[in-house]
Parts: structure tokens; C-alpha cells; sequence
């Protein structure tokens, strides 16, 4: 769905910060950052990718996205072990940019807590009133 020049897709589940996590399994998600958040960044230039084996912590930084504007911080949807960083955004960070929800994904993760973590995201009506409600401040 398009919201206010934004895409927001179903079957994903949002963060609040503007991350998006797609369950491909109970053992296996994966994660990017939204079209409102790579629109708001702008160029992207630099992604700071965790460790394949590492942990990451539900709503706590796990790396960062670099732009020409601005440095922000990458937040972990749900807690677990992390299977696979997105390698080619260490030579092609612009695929964030390009392809948020495809090429671009940042990080795959086998969750710890799926069932009650994925309760605190938003599915995309929720992430759209999100973003509508942020366009009228």
C-alpha cells in the first residue's frame, strides 16, 4: 500500500523506529529498514552489519545505516541469533536505498521470542497510522 508516498507492505510486521521484519519461519526472520526511514535518510553511503553467530536484542542497536545526512541507528525487531548479514551492502549500501524490502534486507535471524516480541510490532495499518500520524506534526 502506498501511505502519503510511502510503500508499506502486508505480511510484514513494523517497528515503531522504522525497521521491518518479514517471518519466514519460527527460526528464521528477516529485517531491513522501511521506505520511511530510506526516504527520510536519503543517499545511503555506509551500513555498520553485525556479526554472523552474534546476538541481537529486541528494540536494542545492533549497527547503523550512514546517509549523507545523517548517521542512525539499526534496531533489532526481535531478539535471537544473528544467521546472515546482508554482505552486499558492504560494497552496494545504496541497495537499502533501492530496494528496502528486497535487496536491501540488513540481517536474517533465528528469534528467541517470537510469539510475545512480534506482539510489540505493528502490522502495516498500524505502521501506515504511524506514518500518517508523523506527516501531520
Amino acid at each position: 500500500m502506498n501511505v502519503d508516498g510511502y510503500e508499506v507492505l502486508e505480511g510484514l510486521l513494523y517497528s515503531r523506529e522504522h525497521e521491518w521484519t518479514r517471518v519466514v519461519s519460527p527460526k528464521r526472520v528477516i529485517a531491513g529498514i522501511t521506505d520511511y526511514a530510506v526516504k527520510l535518510l536519503h543517499d545511503v553511503v555506509y551500513v555498520t552489519l553485525p556479526e554472523v553467530g552474534s546476538e541481537v536484542r529486541h528494540m536494542q542497536v545492533f549497527g547503523s545505516v550512514e546517509s549523507i545526512k545523517a548517521v542512525s541507528d539499526l534496531y533489532s525487531p526481535l531478539t535471537g541469533k544473528v544467521l546472515a548479514s546482508n554482505r552486499a551492502l558492504e560494497k552496494t549500501p545504496e541497495l537499502v536505498g533501492q530496494s528496502p524490502y528486497g535487496d536491501g534486507w540488513i540481517i536474517e535471524v533465528e528469534p528467541t521470542n517470537l510469539d510475545a516480541e512480534s506482539k510489540a510490532l505493528l502490522n502495516a495499518e498500524g505502521y501506515a497510522s504511524l506514518i500518517r500520524g508523523l506527516g501531520k506534526k
